[in-house]
């Protein structure tokens, strides 16, 4: 049907998730500076995880990596999360 939502498993539901811990760690007031995968990994507590969000987050150019190392939202996204709070 038209008006039917696709659904998402486990997994899917579970890498959506990941990816806007991840985006919400990088835009949020307080926290909104470079980031190391390290020190993401430490606040949500997997490393693994970290690095896959980080993959997808940067290949939808959400994200930008320093060569050092450091991740930071790109500044469009942090404009619209200002403007739809």
């Amino acid at each position: 049907m038209p008006d039917e939502q696709p659904t998402l498993n486990d997994s899917e539901q579970a890498e959506y998730a990941s990816d806007e811990t991840v985006l919400d760690l990088l835009i949020l007031g307080d926290s909104q500076r470079p980031w190391t995968t390290r020190e993401l990994a430490l606040e949500i507590g997997s490393q693994p995880i970290v690095e896959d969000a980080i993959a997808n987050l940067y290949a939808a150019g959400l994200i930008h990596k320093t060569s050092d190392g450091f991740v930071f939202a790109a500044r469009p996204v942090i404009r619209y999360h200002e403007i739809t709070m």
